[in-house]
């Protein structure tokens, strides 16, 4: 455990029960939360790669329209 986490978790042990509970599973589902996107990511890089390799495809044949951020 790092220093940091420990001096959090220290800190985190001064308050009541019901504020620690409330930490506590904020952290387990924001820990959860990073496992399930790192998870996504990591399954969707076949698929980015296929959608950018078809934007690149779309682009180099001219069928892509230059457009500025407030036409979109």
């Amino acid at each position: 455990m790092t220093k940091i986490l420990k001096k959090a978790f220290d800190e985190v042990s001064k308050l009541p029960i019901d504020l620690q509970n409330q930490i506590a599973q904020e952290l387990i589902d924001e820990i959860e939360w990073e496992m399930k996107w790192d998870e996504t990511l990591e399954n969707s890089s076949d698929f980015l790669e296929h959608l950018a390799n078809s934007a690149l495809n779309d682009f180099e044949r001219g069928q892509t329209l230059e457009k500025g951020i407030d036409e979109l």
